[in-house]
């Protein structure tokens, strides 16, 4: 399978409804997959806002838990926080970020996935992991 299709096959998941997708040719065996939202992580509701999910014990931590937004792994890969080795890092911590914007790069199978800001904001946290592992659902960064 070349990587053409292996691309074809993440854009499909990435716009479909389903989580999951095992594709076999010859003796290659590909899976793609994505995480379901974790409970306690900010949801986009209909007008496309950020909704907290309800559950905070008071004021003040539901009003800090609306105003930081996490960003987690969305594959299993090597996580890159700079294009290439010596480069300066897409962030660092404190850096007002736009929507959109690199963060970082994660490498799975030979695929370079650009990890984005989905919101604008200032970067309140930020892992350390450079040219390490990062799981699945991982926490890499949060923007206030």
């Amino acid at each position: 399978m070349d990587l053409s299709k292996i691309k074809t096959l993440i854009d499909f998941v990435g716009r479909s409804n389903i989580t999951e997708l095992t594709v076999t040719e010859k003796d290659l065996t590909v899976r793609i997959f994505r995480s379901q939202p974790v409970v306690g992580e900010a949801l986009v509701g209909a007008a496309g806002k950020q909704q907290p999910i309800a559950g905070a014990s008071d004021g003040s931590k539901h009003a800090e838990q609306a105003s930081v937004f996490p960003v987690k792994a969305p594959v299993f890969g090597v996580l890159h926080r700079s294009s290439a080795p010596g480069e300066r890092p897409f962030v660092k911590l404190g850096d007002d970020v736009k929507e959109g914007q690199t963060l970082f790069i994660i490498e799975a199978m030979k695929v370079f996935n650009k990890i984005t800001a989905p919101r604008s904001g200032r970067i309140a946290s930020l892992t350390e992991t450079d040219g390490g592992e990062v799981e699945t659902g991982e926490l890499l960064a949060e923007i206030a």
